[in-house]
């Protein structure tokens, strides 16, 4: 029992440090060959964390299960619980703050445009923050976002009927109440005679390519719509995990219940 414990434990514990490996290995690779964008920059970090953090909790495991090291299997099994808990935690949180938020068909298009106001206020407010909302503008202007859109040189027709992605649709183009003329995918024309509506994208809107609807509301809604939609995806996958992590917690338990038995027969005998 004691073997076939910490055999297994050991042997998933392994497949953890290979992916710690490889986790080490992409944020070594973001740092070596990234620019020194606000976007890369803030990539590169938290992955190197999970590395190390992963590299770490595999190391302990290993060597608690295949040394026996009681005192460090519950140091790891502790560390383990708490890496749960935040997990799980995490998760739920994902689910709540993106329960809601859609896009809103717009007749005759074939996109669909997207309002700040429809999503949680959590996430409202990480947008409207001025010093986050000018990394995420960097991330799109460094992605070329409207730079590859504007550079499909389509007919009004041909627009209007794309499917837009989200931040596209919000950041791109004005919105489509605001009535502009249609000149090329990112250049707009306002009516003679416009004097504002009362959406304030309409004022915000730029024909300038490096601002466009960067600092519109749609343009922070059309993130959140991604973001909605990332969040959504990960906490399918924490789940996954959370089923692996609670699979390594549970051997780990027996291993550590069972090298405590092995240490103290000797004693006892």
């Amino acid at each position: 029992m004691v073997r076939c414990s910490n055999g297994l434990l050991g042997l998933l514990n392994a497949c953890v440090l290979v992916l710690a490996i490889a986790t080490l290995g992409g944020g070594a690779w973001l740092s070596h060959h990234a620019s020194t964008t606000d976007c890369e920059r803030f990539l590169e970090r938290p992955v190197i964390a999970l590395g190390v953090l992963l590299l770490a909790l595999s190391l302990a495991g290993l060597a608690g299960s295949l040394c026996r090291a009681s005192c460090l299997l519950w140091l790891y099994l502790l560390v383990l619980f708490i890496l749960i808990v935040l997990l799980f935690a995490f998760t739920i949180f994902a689910f709540v703050v993106t329960n809601r938020g859609a896009g809103w068909v717009v007749s005759g298009r074939g996109y669909k445009e997207y309002r700040l106001g429809d999503y949680s206020t959590w996430l409202q407010r990480r947008v409207e923050n001025a010093e986050n909302w000018a990394k995420i503008r960097s991330c799109l202007q460094d992605g070329k976002v409207c730079e590859k859109l504007g550079a499909r040189k389509e007919t009004l027709s041909q627009f209007v009927n794309t499917n837009l992605s989200p931040v596209q649709s919000g950041c791109c183009k004005p919105p489509t109440g605001c009535n502009f003329t249609y000149q090329s995918e990112t250049v707009w024309t306002k009516p003679n005679g416009f004097n504002g509506t009362e959406d304030p994208d309409c004022n915000t809107w730029s024909n300038d390519q490096a601002a466009l609807c960067y600092d519109c509301n749609s343009c922070k809604a059309g993130v959140l719509a991604n973001l909605k939609s990332s969040w959504k995806k990960i906490a399918t996958v924490n789940i996954v995990f959370l089923v692996f992590l609670i699979v390594v917690y549970s051997v780990g338990c027996c291993a550590f219940r069972n090298n405590r038995q092995d240490n103290s027969y000797p004693a006892w005998k």
